[in-house]
């Protein structure tokens, strides 16, 4: 066979298994996944959020942020991963400290909360209030209106 009947064949290959190759990968398309995810999700966050006050008033949004990430298409998922991250991290210095957030004041830390755990609380706390963090976050309701045609709050 000559070198140009290869390519041929191979060629033929190719397109013959297409149909095979598409069909295995299924037609979901992950903007339309990820925003069944954020209007399933959309009461429940607005609930949560409405219940939290500073900070640690997100951690119980975590888990709704955690599905969202996990669906959020390749655009938006950096965002994602930015948020869900810094919001573990408070989560697990609260955690490590034996703290309750709904109940954590850092001007009043409970006792035997130690000078190293509020600390680690406190750079928690304040890496949510970071430029990257709000820009992040403004990223994902923006992509939510934009891309979904809602906002993730009610």
């Amino acid at each position: 066979m000559t070198t140009r009947g290869a390519r041929a064949g191979a060629l033929a290959s190719v397109v013959l298994l297409l149909p095979l190759v598409t069909v295995g990968c299924g037609d979901d398309d992950p903007v339309d996944s990820y925003c069944a995810v954020v209007k399933k999700e959309r009461p429940g966050l607005g609930k949560l959020l409405d219940e939290g006050s500073g900070s640690s008033g997100l951690l119980p949004a975590l888990p709704v942020f955690e599905r969202l990430e996990d669906a959020a298409p390749r655009d938006i998922a950096d965002d994602w991963s930015v948020v869900v991250q810094r919001l573990r991290g408070l989560s697990q210095a609260l955690e490590d400290a034996g703290a309750d957030p709904a109940s954590y004041d850092p001007v009043d830390p409970p006792d035997g909360v130690t000078a190293k755990e509020r600390e680690a609380i406190s750079l928690a706390a304040g890496s949510l209030a970071t430029e990257g963090v709000v820009e992040a976050f403004d990223n994902v309701q923006q992509q939510a209106r934009d891309v979904c045609g809602t906002s993730l709050v009610p």
